[in-house]
């Protein structure tokens, strides 16, 4: 069984002379424990591909299927309960709550799902140690830095037993030491069985992907089977 499925998946904006095409009938299908990234020019239909991947919006036309489960089928309750049980998604902008520190934002998705205080701590500070982020874990987020909290969220989405998890330009505020950091965990995470979709418009970030799809006015117009170097990927002629 797949981790996700898009089939013919569109999504419209607006109406007549404002319409705007996001996405035009993508087909995807993800593996679990595979790792795909997502690269395009901006406005491409990157971010609107994961948002909708999430739940987060709804197609104007086609299927969603995650882990089995057509998002069409279920209520809105059931849509959360789903993602916040089996998705994990990083945004560009971290949404994390200022009122939380570090740890408490990672172990609060497993505390709604029903794992204990305690249980919930000791993953989320594991998570944060494996980001270098163990001696911040009882920071707010106000008292870190850009790098910081894009890595507490990283940790936030793979915390736990995540089935899914999708992230919008995870490494944006990184430096390339902490950017490979966090691209390390989101591999080791797909490793375990976890399937994965990154938009990036980092060749090298895409270089740790298994596949990457090319996305271009809102269609899938190539795809390359990770095999080289990030060389690769600046070669590639996503026009195609």
């Amino acid at each position: 069984m797949s981790a996700l499925q898009l089939t013919q998946v569109s999504k419209v904006y607006g109406s007549g002379a404002t319409q705007v095409h996001a996405l035009r009938e993508v087909d995807l299908i993800v593996q679990p424990g595979e790792l795909v990234a997502v690269m395009g020019p901006s406005g491409s239909g990157k971010s609107t591909l994961l948002t909708i991947a999430g739940s987060l919006e709804e197609p104007s036309g086609g299927e969603v299927t995650v882990g089995g489960a057509a998002l069409s089928r279920l209520s809105r309750g059931e849509c959360a309960a789903l993602r916040r049980r089996a998705i994990g998604y990083v945004f560009q902008d971290f949404n994390l709550l200022a009122g939380l520190t570090a740890a408490e934002n990672v172990s609060l998705p497993l505390e709604l799902d029903g794992t204990t205080a305690k249980a919930a701590r000791v993953a989320a500070l594991a998570a944060l140690d494996r980001l270098g982020l163990a001696e911040r874990a009882d920071r707010f987020p106000d008292d870190l830095s850009g790098g910081e909290r894009q890595r507490v969220a990283i940790a936030r989405a793979v915390v736990g037993e995540r089935r899914l998890l999708l992230a919008d330009e995870p490494s944006g505020a990184l430096d390339s030491v902490n950017g490979e950091a966090v691209m390390r965990l989101v591999r080791e995470t797909c490793q375990g069985g976890v399937a994965g979709v990154v938009v990036t418009h980092d060749a090298q970030l895409a270089s740790w992907a298994d596949r990457v799809i090319f996305l271009r006015d809102g269609r899938i117009v190539d795809q390359t089977a990770q095999v080289e170097g990030p060389e690769s990927l600046l070669d590639a002629d996503p026009a195609r």
